[in-house]
């Protein structure tokens, strides 16, 4: 170490401050003690494996690369858009606008509005996502003051999940629990839309480090959709099997195999019945969301080589052109990470710049992305692409 380079404990103690974590806050979500982070601040423990820089780095939303030295990265494109998020839901300013002042014609603009909203999510058009949210949630949340049951609850809980969810993406999800369990409250006692808000809510509290929480979230909220579905309705199994699979994640982040795979089984029982193309909030569930779901669930539990050949069967399915380009560019960026597991750094390189290809901001906004791409990047001789993704984002010199 140089004379004026920062030790790796005294960055993790920099940034931990600048995301107003306190020790123990920052143990809880790494699975630690606050001892364990104390000493590592204090540089009596030394943190030498790769592995675990890249947790705290996850933990702390920023690139391994910021921990480890060099130059400082470039600060997140989308953090100007996350800061009108955050504006918009520190906002109560909910005063009826009257009967008067609202109309079907003007529930129904609103509505074209969340859908629009919604594409531009499916797209992994996050900037825009941004740019339309805090708009979309002060319209929505107007509509439901003023109409309150009428239609105009959905349109908020869906408001809320678009936000919750993008937040999920760009590594916010304190903020991101924040809209979803204001969904959960819009939703009350409607089982479809307690549903609809779940979905969110256990992604947001996933990412934050709490899946066990999201487990239990998850699964009651499919328990619950379960029971109130009405036969023959597209609605109600694809938002069951997919809270089964959000479910299946969240056990998997808890290094639960068991009971990953026991949902799993659940959602592609499910998965048989719900056809995507008749989902109503287009997130494409089928029997292709579950394959790549098992991807997901095989690289966080540590199984590369399952990853890897689960990956290569589900694209080749015919259900994967109908998943939405979102949801193939993260694919895409979890099979970057299985292969990392197996030591094929020139596969998951092509995986990184295919997801590129599809939906640059899943690659260039997102942390968890921009990690796998540091990875491979420093992992030895890199394929042109991504060397050029890499420069592009910032990640070398």
């Amino acid at each position: 170490m140089t004379g004026g380079e920062v030790p790796v404990g005294r960055r993790v103690a920099q940034w931990r401050v600048r995301r107003r974590m306190t020790q123990q806050m920052l143990a809880d979500r790494l699975g630690k003690s606050k001892s364990w982070v104390d000493k590592v601040e204090r540089g009596v423990r030394a943190l030498d494996r790769f592995s675990v820089i890249q947790d705290v780095a996850r933990v702390l939303r920023v690139e391994p690369a910021a921990l480890l030295g060099g130059e400082k990265p470039p600060p997140a494109r989308a953090d100007e858009g996350v800061d009108g998020v955050r504006t918009a839901l520190a906002r109560y300013d909910l005063c009826p606008a009257g009967p008067d002042r609202r109309s079907s014609t003007a529930t129904d603009e609103l509505g074209r509005r969340v859908d629009h909203a919604c594409s531009a999510y499916r797209h992994a058009r996050y900037p825009q996502v941004l740019h339309l949210v805090p708009e979309l949630l002060d319209a929505t949340r107007h509509a439901y003051a003023a109409g309150g049951r009428d239609g105009t609850d959905g349109l908020l809980v869906r408001a809320y999940r678009i936000t919750a969810s993008v937040l999920v993406k760009l590594g916010e999800p304190d903020l991101a629990w924040l809209a979803a369990d204001r969904a959960v409250t819009v939703a009350a006692d409607c089982p479809r839309w307690t549903a609809v808000a779940a979905v969110p809510l256990g992604q947001a509290l996933r990412a934050a480090g709490r899946g066990r929480l999201a487990t239990t979230v998850t699964v009651a909220a499919a328990h619950r959709i379960g029971v109130a579905a009405r036969p023959g309705s597209p609605v109600e199994p694809a938002l069951s099997g997919t809270l089964w699979v959000e479910a299946a994640l969240a056990a998997a982040s808890c290094g639960d195999a068991r009971s990953a795979a026991e949902w799993l089984g659940v959602a592609a029982g499910i998965a048989g019945r719900a056809d995507p193309r008749l989902d109503p909030h287009l997130d494409g569930f089928g029997p292709a969301a579950v394959q790549v779901a098992h991807v997901a669930v095989a690289v966080e539990l540590g199984d590369g080589g399952e990853a890897v050949s689960r990956h290569e069967t589900a694209i080749r399915s015919e259900g994967w052109r109908w998943l939405p380009v979102e949801h193939r560019a993260a694919h895409l960026v979890d099979a970057a990470r299985a292969y990392l597991q197996i030591g094929d750094l020139l596969r998951a390189g092509r995986a990184l710049t295919e997801a590129d290809r599809l939906a640059p901001a899943e690659v260039r906004m997102r942390p968890a992305a921009r990690t796998v791409l540091a990875e491979v990047a420093r992992g030895g001789p890199a394929p042109a692409g991504v060397t050029h993704l890499a420069t592009a984002v910032g990640l070398t010199r």
